[in-house]
């Protein structure tokens, strides 16, 4: 993110009220709520690890144990536990 000099984007009475408050100083403007997206939704990875724990659970649901599946996914039981017991397959 470069910055960007504000008399040169924001109109003149805008940039006036904000030097009221913030005169010289350094301001961060976030973007819209509406346009944050969540981990992993650009990339892929959001969905890697809802079919890792879909994958977790069918095989929990078909007799693995917690703590072969812990072995098998490189995860602690604990975590394991999390995604058998509080997640659905989907």
């Amino acid at each position: 993110m470069k910055y960007v000099n504000a008399d040169a984007i924001l109109p003149k009475a805008l940039l006036e009220e904000i030097q009221r408050h913030l005169p010289g100083g350094l301001i961060y403007i976030p973007r819209p709520k509406h346009t944050h997206k969540k981990w992993g939704e650009d990339s892929g990875g959001r969905q890697l690890i809802r079919e890792r724990n879909n994958e977790i659970c069918r095989k929990f649901a078909t007799g693995s144990t917690v703590d072969q599946l812990a072995e098998q996914y490189c995860l602690s039981i604990e975590s394991i536990k999390k995604i058998v017991y509080c997640k659905k397959v989907k």
